[in-house]
């Protein structure tokens, strides 16, 4: 026996049906049942440490949130990691910045290296991808895109923080400024300088090399001669390491040497003894510094076997900011995230909070001044103005 269809009803009931089903794809859509986040760090090579230890703190936090049940628009979504290797060059950081586009991430924490972070922005604006990097020259955010944010202050401040302590507590009156030639160490030490002639002290010295340059036995006497009684420089540690050995040679040690953060090493603690003082300042506080951050230390050793080598609490805290943006934004459209990292005041579990300006700068970013003393950066003062 064939039933007879009622065509009217039928009809209705397949446009209702589509109805809900185009709702529905939208909302999957929408809200994926997995969302990819970029990292992009410098994994190999003389920096690969400090990029891991990024890796790490975005690994610990994803790790973390997705074992806590993470639901974005009431649903239960996986947070994924895709990390690649800047390898802490320009050219190799475009490469990695489209394959991570491709990739189809959502946000990108990247890169460590301010030029490498400079050159990969437009890649990542012309998709409405957040970066968020722990790059600290001005430039980055000042490239006019809404999809660049600073973890942490930038190199104005920490310019002027070199120069105001190197002039006022160090007590010396010829200066000497050296740099990498890198956008960060030029840029740096060109604002350090600035500060030093507005303190009203001489730079009797301003010199650039390569950020490879480890031969400063030429250099060494040349401070000599010029009785240089401080070195501002924004050198790596291994090359801030080989100059102490040239001053030594030339019996040139009753100097100081303050530099930026990429001397605040563990390394760096080998030239303990060799000069009258050795001093770093950093806008990556040590997580120790934070009341919160003794429960942090213990998680991260715990997963990775060693302490962190630079900022992995930066990065942690920068994906639990990440990831409230996203449940703010109720999406994993870019774009949206992008305008939820705008206006939210995040939750950072280490350093308390995480909010940017409209240009991606830091609200509460400090910088720490920080002397080596019995093999270990020990920190002298810190502030958000300088």
């Amino acid at each position: 026996m064939n039933k007879h269809i009622n065509r009217r009803r039928f009809s209705a009931s397949m446009a209702l049906t589509a109805v809900a089903t185009a709702a529905l794809l939208t909302g999957c859509g929408k809200v994926p049942d997995t969302i990819k986040i970029g990292v992009a760090q410098p994994l190999s090579g003389p920096l690969g440490a400090l990029g891991q230890d990024l890796l790490n703190g975005v690994k610990l936090a994803v790790d973390e949130l997705n074992k806590s049940g993470y639901t974005v628009d009431g649903k239960r979504v996986t947070l994924e990691i895709v990390s690649v290797d800047d390898k802490a060059d320009a050219a190799t950081g475009k490469a990695v910045a489209q394959q991570l586009v491709d990739a189809g991430v959502v946000a990108v924490v990247g890169h460590l290296n301010s030029g490498v972070s400079i050159d990969t922005a437009p890649i990542y604006a012309a998709k409405d991808i957040p970066q968020i990097a722990i790059s600290t020259n001005p430039k980055f955010t000042q490239l006019g895109f809404p999809t660049t944010f600073r973890m942490v202050a930038n190199d104005t401040l920490q310019a002027r923080a070199i120069g105001s302590f190197a002039a006022t507590q160090l007590g010396a009156n010829r200066y000497a400024a050296l740099d990498d030639g890198t956008p960060y160490g030029k840029g740096l030490a060109d604002g350090a300088a600035a500060q030093l002639k507005a303190e009203k002290k001489e730079v009797v010295m301003r010199k650039s090399f390569d950020d490879k340059t480890v031969a400063f036995d030429e250099l060494a006497g040349e401070l000599k001669a010029a009785n240089v009684e401080v070195i501002v420089s924004t050198l790596n540690d291994f090359q801030a390491l080989a100059l102490l050995e040239s001053l030594k040679k030339v019996d040139h040690t009753k100097v100081s040497l303050l530099g930026g953060d990429t001397i605040k090493t563990t390394d760096m603690t080998k030239g303990a003894g060799i000069v009258q003082g050795l001093y770093a300042t950093s806008p990556v506080l040590e997580a120790k510094e934070f009341t919160t951050g003794k429960p942090f230390l213990e998680k991260y050793i715990a997963a990775f076997k060693k302490p962190p080598a630079y900022g992995g609490h930066y990065s942690y805290d920068s994906t639990y900011v990440l990831s409230a943006a996203i449940q703010k934004a109720k999406s994993a459209d870019p774009k949206d995230i992008t305008k939820a990292l705008h206006s939210i005041n995040g939750y950072a579990p280490v350093i308390g909070t995480m909010t940017w300006d409209d240009k991606g700068e830091q609200r509460y970013g400090a910088v720490g001044v920080y002397e080596l003393r019995s093999g270990n950066w020990e920190l002298r003062m810190r502030s958000d103005r300088w």
